[in-house]
């Protein structure tokens, strides 16, 4: 499919690249991108893949915009505040780039629509703030052979990696249980720092551009860990588990639960 003139001006900042050029943007508009949560991590992300003419991108968020939101879901304005999170994303998205396929699903993510929603796509970035559905993305995601971007923070603390399904090590490689109730509070009890969600977010969109073009080194067996205070990055080794419930030579987990009954809500 040829680009139009208006598509070439576009999106001429990445033709010029020998690392992308006319066939690296052509897989970026053929490439379909899930994102779950379109919040603090979900918002630079989006953004930014909205830019770079990424075709198809859908969003899952049940949630409605809250003023407590402001301080880093960039995505939402003072004037969306009561409408449902996907809605207010999909207009900013498209006015960023109105040949874009943005598909909203204004409901959370579970185990009865996780498979369905995932499948349906090339790549998942996690914005999520919770551990159920951290684990959930991350099992539909295994089932599916689905990559995963995932990201997190917590008050000056971020958070990103790559977990590619075939060969690398899943979430549950990292993290094999998750902490129990009330153990770890969430940013509702401890806080954060506003900018924190866009320098997590734009590496999650980061790597997922890399993946699509197949370019670079990814951050596949390396958790990067960043300190907002110190302004500091530091890499943590992660290697697949074989022992492993879900990804294992002999897993144990086969299909998806309803996590948010075992699970601690926090970030």
């Amino acid at each position: 499919m040829q680009f139009s003139e208006e598509e070439i001006k576009r999106y001429s900042r990445h033709i010029l690249l020998p690392e992308v050029g006319g066939r690296g943007q052509e897989k970026i508009r053929a490439a379909r991108v899930l994102l779950v949560g379109a919040g603090g991590l979900g918002s630079p992300a989006a953004l930014y893949l909205a830019a770079a003419g990424v075709g198809r991108i859908g969003l899952v968020d049940g949630d409605v915009v809250d003023l407590s939101n402001l301080q880093r879901q960039i995505l939402h304005f003072t004037g969306d505040l009561g409408r449902p999170k996907v809605e207010s994303a999909r207009e900013k998205l498209t006015a960023i780039n109105p040949d874009l396929d943005v598909t909203v699903f204004g409901e959370h993510l579970t185990a009865d629509n996780a498979l369905d929603l995932i499948g349906a796509y090339d790549v998942v970035i996690d914005g999520s703030d919770n551990f159920p559905t951290r684990y959930l993305v991350n099992d539909a995601c295994v089932f599916t052979g689905r990559p995963l971007i995932h990201g997190s923070i917590f008050r000056f603390e971020g958070q990103a990696t790559t977990l590619v399904a075939e060969g690398g090590p899943c979430y549950r490689c990292l993290y094999p249980d998750p902490p129990p109730p009330g153990l770890v509070p969430s940013c509702q009890e401890a806080g954060v720092l506003g900018v924190l969600a866009g320098t997590i977010g734009v590496i999650q969109a980061t790597e997922t551009l890399k993946y699509i073009l197949g370019r670079g080194r990814l951050l596949s067996g390396r958790l990067l860990v960043y300190d907002a205070l110190d302004l500091s990055f530091r890499e943590v080794r992660v290697r697949r588990d074989p022992a492993c419930p879900v990804c294992g030579t002999e897993p144990v987990i086969r299909e998806l639960t309803a996590y948010e009954q075992g699970c601690a809500a926090g970030a």
